[in-house]
């Protein structure tokens, strides 16, 4: 009987509701302010996934909030270098940043934790010490002090070891090599007699053209071979150590951030969370192609012997201990990650692993 009864008012009860929301909707528009924000990246406008991730992220921000809230995307060196958007949107000289949280570990090894350390987290770990873990809660007490909201906003995925001049097979190999490598891991490989560079992406090749530097890591196949560098550095290392994962951060500035309606900065969250699986699946996507055009036109594609592994993880813990001695900061949000890390490593070696090496095997074999 009520069945019936809502079918004979459907009519006219839908079409009320219709005119309801026709005349709702422009209403609840009208009402949100428009804003305009400024983001610069730390990245080069030819990287169409680790820039274009800002771009994506700003298109989903402006479809939520019916293209009131809209947000400008500048490449590296357009408002400020690559290495200081923290600065710029610490110094409200933009609104909000893209970049990568190692680069400023000069300012603090705690700023790590956001991007990679060596020896970390691969992609799905991080995410889950972020969003479970209790990672984005210690990491927004720490920005507390730089006037900054973090966001987890685009992921890499696993990096490569790089582009190197000359075959490493020792440890001994990289003594005195000029490497641009980012963040904590340069500190790891000093240890191992690597003079470390940091340099923006866009910087990299004239230097590693030039002589400058003898060896560079950058991100993967895709961006690396847009870049160019397999035509001035023959070898092509793997795996990429110091990044089981690069997750790259959205920075808004404290008080632009807080002036902002609640649907806002739900628009943030959403558009950032949105982001990270989009940049995932895009470097997967086209990681592989670009690895076999690599190969294909004469990369030495090689491991890093097992000896250098040794000694680079031997490195990194003697860095942990040593940092975490002198630095209260680093120390509290190593306490989380580490625990964290080891329950991580050991679920993904019962499952995860597993069958990625069967899968891995039947690769080697042929068989897919």
């Amino acid at each position: 009987m009520q069945r019936r009864k809502f079918l004979r008012t459907a009519g006219v009860g839908g079409a009320t509701a219709a005119a309801a929301g026709a005349l709702a909707a422009p209403a609840v528009a009208q009402s949100m302010p428009e804003v305009k924000w400024r983001m610069a990246s730390s990245f080069p406008k030819s990287l169409d996934t680790i820039y274009g991730a800002g771009e994506y992220f700003a298109k989903r921000v402006a479809a939520l909030t019916d293209n009131k809230f809209q947000i400008r995307v500048f490449a590296a060196g357009e408002i400020v270098p690559g290495l200081q958007v923290v600065d710029a949107v610490q110094n409200e000289t933009v609104e909000c940043g893209h970049t990568a949280a190692y680069y400023y570990v000069g300012k603090d090894p705690t700023f790590a934790f956001d991007t990679a350390l060596p020896f970390g987290l691969n992609t799905r770990q991080h995410n889950a010490w972020v969003y479970f873990g209790g990672g984005l809660e210690l990491m927004r007490e720490f920005y507390k002090e730089y006037k900054l909201v973090s966001f987890l906003m685009s992921h890499t995925g696993a990096q490569m070891g790089g582009w190197w001049r000359k075959e490493i097979k020792t440890p001994e190999d990289m003594k005195g090599v000029k490497m641009r490598i980012g963040g904590f891991a340069g500190q790891v490989m000093a240890k191992l007699g690597v003079v470390p560079q940091q340099i923006a992406g866009g910087d990299i090749y004239p230097a590693l053209e030039k002589g400058t530097i003898d060896a560079a890591e950058w991100v993967g196949p895709y961006d690396d071979q847009k870049l160019g560098f397999n035509k001035v550095a023959p070898y092509y290392y793997y795996p990429g150590w110091w990044e089981g994962c690069a997750a790259l951060s959205l920075y808004c500035g404290e008080k632009a951030y807080e002036a902002l309606p609640p649907m806002y900065k739900e628009a943030i969250a959403v558009a950032s969370g949105d982001t990270v699986s989009w940049s995932v699946a895009k470097y997967d996507a086209q990681n592989p192609r670009a690895l076999r055009e690599l190969v294909a036109a004469g990369t030495k594609f090689l491991p890093f012997p097992q000896s250098v592994m040794e000694a680079c993880f031997s490195a990194a813990n003697e860095l942990y201990a040593e940092t975490i001695a002198k630095n209260p900061k680093f120390k509290k949000v190593y306490d989380s990650w580490k625990p964290f890390r080891g329950e991580e490593v050991l679920w993904f070696r019962v499952a995860e692993n597993t069958f990625d090496n069967f899968m891995a095997r039947q690769s080697a074999a042929n068989k897919l």
